[in-house]
């Protein structure tokens, strides 16, 4: 009897109906916090730019002090 309840316990188990996992959709950004993330874009682009400029810079002295 035990040889044939435990085989049946293992199948019922493994069977389990459980809810679907639900799909991930796109979160919007709390509008909360819609002023800090706009300011860390900003600073992003700057930090671009400056960091363009720097190498520009750079490239100039370099050139200058070769010559």
């Amino acid at each position: 009897m035990k040889w044939t309840l435990i085989p049946l316990a293992l199948i019922l188990t493994a069977c389990d109906g459980g809810p679907a996992p639900h799909p991930k959709t796109a979160s919007e950004p709390n509008p909360a916090f819609q002023a800090q993330i706009q300011a860390i874009e900003k600073a992003r682009a700057v930090d671009g730019q400056v960091t363009a400029a720097a190498q520009a810079q750079r490239k100039q002295i370099d050139d200058a002090t070769q010559q």
